[in-house]
Formats: structure tokens, C-alpha cells, sequence
């Protein structure tokens, strides 16, 4: 996971308790949660009313307008309140999977035991881009060998 102040990795990992099933959790590299650690406390004090604050003028899409749920709620609980919080929470779930697995894509294994079918999908699909990329690049030679695979792959 990411430092959430600079692009180092993070070894500290704090959670404040603001209140009744209220937390807020601070992911940090060792100069950064010095830094954290060692400000003044009315700094962090100050901060708590003005993150109250900002949570009630949060914008729009901070909540989810199917089941109300907001981020916070999301990020207390752990849990969603219903299916349109993935699209309701997308920028901030995107930044989130980008700290905890430092990408936003996801390029693992297709499962051994998966159809041939979805595998001849993905390669007819993967083929059909590489045809038009030799096309907009005039390599019609390469085009051929492309179109004639990927005819081969539909009759099968």
C-alpha cells in the first residue's frame, strides 16, 4: 500500500477513533508519519471539526442515491448497502484499489477451468484490435495474416 502523502510505501498504519462507530485510518511512510505523529495537537484537533464539517457538505455524489449510504459509512462498515455504490463510490473506490493494489486493473490468470469458448472470445477480440491497428498502420500484410486467424477462429 501507497503512503496517502507521498509515493513511497507505506509502513504505518494508524486509526483514530472520532466517535460512535466513526474511524478514520491514515496509511503512511516512516518521514510522513513523523511528520504526522509529531504535529501539534491543536493541528489535529483542528481537524476533526473540519472534516465534520466537510462530511455534511460532502458533494452529491458522496452518497449513494439509491440507499443513502455514504463513503464513510462504507469505508466504517466495510460493507455496501446495495449494488449502485460501486458507480456511486467509483472515484474514491478507484483510489482506494489503486493504494491497496497499486493498480486499477486487473491483469491476473484466466481459471484453468474456464469455458474455451470465453478464451477463443478473448483472443478473437485481442486479434480483431491487432487487425486494425495493421490496418491504420498500412501494414496490410500483416493485416492478412490477422483476418485469415481470425476466420479460422470463427469457423471452429
Amino acid at each position: 500500500m501507497k503512503c496517502q502523502r507521498c509515493p513511497k510505501q507505506a509502513t504505518l498504519h494508524i486509526t483514530e477513533v472520532l466517535g460512535e462507530d466513526r474511524f478514520d485510518e491514515v496509511h503512511l511512510c516512516e518521514d510522513c508519519a513523523k511528520k504526522y505523529l509529531y504535529e501539534p495537537q491543536e493541528k489535529k484537533s483542528a481537524k476533526a471539526p473540519a472534516a465534520a464539517g466537510a462530511e455534511e457538505d460532502a458533494p452529491a455524489g458522496a452518497k449513494c442515491p439509491a440507499c443513502g449510504m455514504t463513503f464513510l459509512e462504507f469505508r466504517n462498515h466495510g460493507r455496501f448497502g446495495c449494488p449502485n455504490d460501486y458507480d456511486a463510490f467509483k472515484p474514491e473506490l478507484l483510489s482506494l484499489m489503486e493504494n491497496i493494489h497499486e493498480s486499477t486493473r486487473h491483469v491476473g490468470k484466466t481459471p484453468r477451468r474456464a469455458p474455451r469458448s470465453k478464451t477463443v472470445q478473448a483472443e478473437l477480440a485481442s486479434l480483431r484490435q491487432q487487425l486494425q491497428t495493421f490496418v491504420n498502420d498500412e501494414n496490410y500484410e500483416e493485416a492478412a495474416r490477422v483476418r485469415d486467424r481470425i476466420k479460422e477462429l470463427e469457423t471452429s
